[in-house]
């Protein structure tokens, strides 16, 4: 029954079998709440928390981990075991608590449900609970009412409803019970509807229950936030990669060397527990821990900039963002109407920006007594505080607000105002007239217009102690106004003059502002009845919701990051296009209404996504089906929204950016990140600082299995050229522990790199082992485990005893210079500096301070097999382990000098070209 609103009252009555003047008989009432249930949003049962448990235990790193708990216990080395079974019940506990979201975000939305309300039944007022609530009751609606259900206006008087939480615009609409529409309408144009969850701000009516429960608006907002499925992050799914991959790796090499080790005569439970030490060495299972503390401290700097994160993996997946489908009101707009345009009848002035072109100024005194009659002509109370005009306070209708506040700023202060022209009648704005007056004794005429007291003197205007303003629609304005101010005459209007008001007023309308009239008449006495007519036209106003400052240079940083931003709005389309265009948002100027979404298939819409960047009266459906169709294209969305018509399309959004000042709790819970300032800029912040942790995880699983491979690689040659096992069991756990521990963790806290917003967004698609990883990863492995067997071996056939705590030093120091050789993939670390990352520097010393403990103090040289090292024997590790980072800075070299010469040859082509 979603067509109500198009029935005449008659076929209204007949299609939901009611009576709109007694309301329904009681039994009628009884039978329907029978068949169709109580008025109320229905929880859909959740996932077993056992289910959630196994799902999250059984993912590939996970598995991965226990195994290395069980091995490591089975080694002894119960430390390891308790610490990585910790990280994982962390993590499982983590994933147990994100999956209750949804069941918050419906408990808000139960929130909106009214306790009880007013219904004509058999003929009487009845006070009802809300629950008890049927089609076809009749809901008598006052000032202050929460919409109980769906209604059909049948009865207003000037009937005002915000419906935000649905169409996600701040002003009320006008409800009108003898509109009737001929065509499909969005929800915002529905002017005869009123919907579950929205605020009566004005008037009084009355309506005819429609649906009730799940199956109003609000109710299918609930029904879609149930049904919407999250897909893992893209760094969850690159984990899982990962984990699949190193099973792989670890189970083929490992076996390669338990085989050579013991065709060569090694003792079988040595080999076993070496297989087993190299498995748990190559596992790197601080990964978590590692992720888990990254996207933590992450958060706690996004925090500083005004981004409150609510699930952790949404820090990594906002790098990932190709597309950011941004609200209008408040998010890209500073939400706060503004008048920016005066006009006469045929000049229009941008009183925003300074202009020399005279062609454009309209007459001085016409601007003022324009700021003066419009900020009298309103109900808006002004504050004023000790710093004057740069703390003005405005409370009313934002439309009127922004006259008075304008008026405020050139110094016409409405209360200085009506001290000389007080008010002494009005004739409030109704749906009808489309218009307001108010009536002021002419105690003295202010200076600013003083230049009307001629008007005064003249004969035809002699002896009139009042004046009154009034303002409205211009078109409603034009009929009931005879004359036109013309520089400082007054003259008959014509149609030409009438013809060319119009004209002016289009050519406003059309930059997407509003427009508003506004007249003027002098009294002899105050007659209410005839107080609009004969009115004097004086000029236009153009109001809009004006552009953050800040977002266009942030929607500018979005188009070199490779980031689209999208518009998304319930607004007029003229209006979202004049945003757009003032923000540079679409290059085609190509728009889609809420409409025409709804008649096309998602697959012909899916092919016109990636084209359009502007959507105007879009319903919570059409928000839904935007999302959606990104995703299919492959594109990584963040959505942000304040509603709770916004929140399905959070939820199924890669990332739910929630409004934290205007929004409203359902949507905030259902979303990733909280926006503390309601501004697009903060989302930007928090793309780069996502970058970032995406980058600093990559450089940890890089630089580990970097290292792991070395180790790996100097276990599996040894036995082929003849030498004992290099690093003994305890030895590689000893390695495991120091070289993926703090330093590790402490390389999450990298800055970012230069080019971070420069670059195109993460691939989502990508596994973290692309070839050129694979191929820097390979070479680094075989490097380090290259120089470490020919130190071994040389210290080996020597029959130096020092032998194996050489390859032990010297695979740890290479470790460290690894570490600070991939701080940045393309700066030398002697440009971005030693120090720019304190706590990186202060682990690596505490780790080279352990392992010189290891080699030189008594008892722990009896623990782990060393000997102590003479100091030229110390000097040379410490150079040999120079080498990995040598490497890799004449790698960083080769790859800028081959950029550099691309970008000049593209330089010299474009100079040959514009030659």
């Amino acid at each position: 029954m979603s067509n109500l609103y198009k029935l005449a009252l008659p076929d209204l009555t007949e299609n939901i079998n009611t009576n709109l003047t007694t309301g329904l008989s009681l039994e009628q009432a009884a039978k329907r709440l029978k068949e169709n249930g109580p008025n109320e949003l229905e929880e859909k049962a959740l996932k077993s928390p056992w289910k959630i448990l196994w799902e999250q235990l059984s993912a590939t790193m996970v598995v991965i981990l226990i195994v290395a708990a069980i091995v490591s216990a089975f080694l002894g080395d119960y430390k390891d075991a308790i610490a990585i079974m910790a990280i994982v019940i962390l993590n499982a506990l983590l994933g147990l608590n994100q999956e209750f979201k949804a069941e918050k975000a419906i408990a808000a939305l139960k929130k909106l449900a009214v306790p009880s309300v007013k219904v004509r039944r058999n003929g009487h007022v009845e006070n009802i609970s809300a629950r008890d609530l049927v089609v076809g009751d009749v809901l008598l609606i006052e000032t202050g009412n929460i919409i109980p259900a769906d209604c059909r206006i049948i009865e207003s008087a000037n009937l005002r409803i915000q419906e935000a939480t649905l169409t996600g615009e701040s002003d009320a609409v006008e409800k009108d019970a003898n509109f009737i529409a001929s065509t499909d309408l969005p929800l915002g144009d529905r002017h005869n509807m009123a919907y579950m969850g929205t605020v009566v701000t004005y008037g009084r009516g009355q309506g005819v229950v429609t649906a009730t429960g799940m199956k109003t608006e609000l109710g299918k907002i609930a029904s879609m936030l149930q049904n919407v499925e999250q897909e893992p992050t893209p760094l969850q799914k690159r984990l899982d990669q990962v984990g699949r991959s190193l099973i792989a790796g670890i189970i083929l090499f490992v076996t390669i060397i338990f085989i050579l080790g013991l065709l060569r005569g090694e003792d079988l439970q040595l080999m076993l527990l070496t297989t087993v030490s190299l498995a748990v060495a190559a596992v790197p299972e601080a990964l978590p821990a590692v992720v888990t503390i990254t996207l933590a401290l992450g958060a706690q700097r996004m925090l500083g900039r005004q981004a409150l994160i609510r699930k952790l993996p949404a820090v990594e997946t906002l790098g990932s963002i190709t597309v950011i489908c941004s609200d209008k009101t408040g998010t890209l707009t500073e939400n706060r109407m503004t008048l920016t345009t005066l006009a006469s009848v045929e000049k229009i002035m941008d009183i925003t920006r300074e202009t020399s072109d005279s062609n454009k100024l309209i007459d001085l005194n016409l601007i003022k007594l324009l700021l003066v009659g419009g900020s009298l002509c309103t109900d808006v109370i002004l504050k004023v505080g000790a710093k004057g005009k740069e703390a003005i306070e405005a409370v009313g209708d934002p439309t009127e607000t922004a006259l008075v506040v304008a008026a405020a700023k050139q110094d016409f202060l409405k209360t200085n105002i009506e001290k000389t022209l007080p008010r002494v009648a009005e004739l409030s704005f109704d749906s009808d007239r489309k218009r307001m007056t108010t009536v002021h004794k002419i105690k003295q005429l202010p200076t600013e217009i003083s230049f009307i007291a001629k008007f005064l003197e003249t004969e035809s205007i002699k002896d009139f102690p009042y004046i009154s303003f009034t303002k409205g629609a211009v078109g409603g304005l034009l009929k009931v106004t005879d004359f036109i101010l013309k520089g400082e005459k007054i003259e008959s209007l014509t149609q030409s003059d009438r013809e060319q008001i119009l004209k002016t007023q289009n050519q406003i309308s059309e930059t997407g502002k509003r427009v508003l009239g506004l007249a003027l008449r002098f009294l002899k006495s105050i007659d209410t009845e005839h107080l609009e007519e004969k009115l004097i036209f004086v000029g236009m106003f153009g109001m809009i919701d004006p552009a953050r400052p800040e977002v266009k240079a942030a929607v500018e940083t979005c188009k070199k990051a490779g980031i689209r931003t999208v518009m998304i709005t319930g607004d007029h389309p003229l209006t979202a296009q004049h945003i757009a265009k003032d923000l540079s948002i679409s290059s085609n100027g190509r728009i889609l209404t809420g409409q025409e979404l709804d008649k096309l298939s998602l697959s012909e819409f899916t092919s016109l996504v990636d084209e359009v960047s502007i959507y105007a009266r879009v319903a919570p459906e059409h928000k839904l089906k935007i999302v959606e169709a990104l995703q299919s294209r492959g594109q990584i969305v963040a959505m942000t929204g304040d509603g709770v018509n916004d929140a399905p399309a959070l939820k199924k959004a890669d990332i739910g950016v929630a409004m934290g000042i205007t929004g409203t709790d359902v949507s905030k819970e259902a979303s990733d990140m909280v926006l503390l300032n309601d501004n697009f800029a903060t989302i930007v912040s928090a793309v780069e600082e996502g970058r970032v942790i995406y980058d600093n995880i990559k450089k940890y699983i890089k630089q580990t299995l970097t290292g792991n491979l070395g180790a790996i690689w100097v276990t599996l040659i040894a036995p082929i050229i003849g030498m004992p096992l290099p690093l003994l069991p305890l030895q590689l756990l000893w390695l495991n522990l120091v070289a993926d521990g703090l330093p590790s963790v402490a390389l999450g806290l990298e800055p970012a790199e230069k080019d971070i917003m420069r670059r195109q967004p993460n691939n989502p698609n990508e596994n973290i082992f692309n070839k050129k990883t694979i191929i820097q990863i390979l070479w680094g492995g075989i490097l380090i485990g290259t120089v470490l067997i020919l130190t071994g071996y040389f210290y080996w056939i020597n029959r130096n005893p020092v032998w194996q705590t050489m390859v032990l030093t010297t695979i740890i120091f290479s470790r460290m210079n690894l570490i600070m050789a991939i701080r940045s993939s393309k700066d030398s670390l002697f440009k971005i500096g030693i120090l720019s990352n304190k706590p990186l520097l202060g682990a690596i010393s505490l780790t080279i301070f352990s392992q010189i403990a290891i080699i030189y103090v008594p008892f722990l040289q009896r623990f782990f097999g060393t000997v102590a090292l003479s100091i030229t024997d110390l000097v040379i590790s410490v150079g040999l382990s120079m080498i990995i980072f040598v490497a890799i800075e004449i790698e960083k070299w080769i790859s800028r000098s081959k950029e550099d010469n691309k970008i000049n040859l593209a330089n010299l082509h474009s100079d040959i070209n514009l030659g």
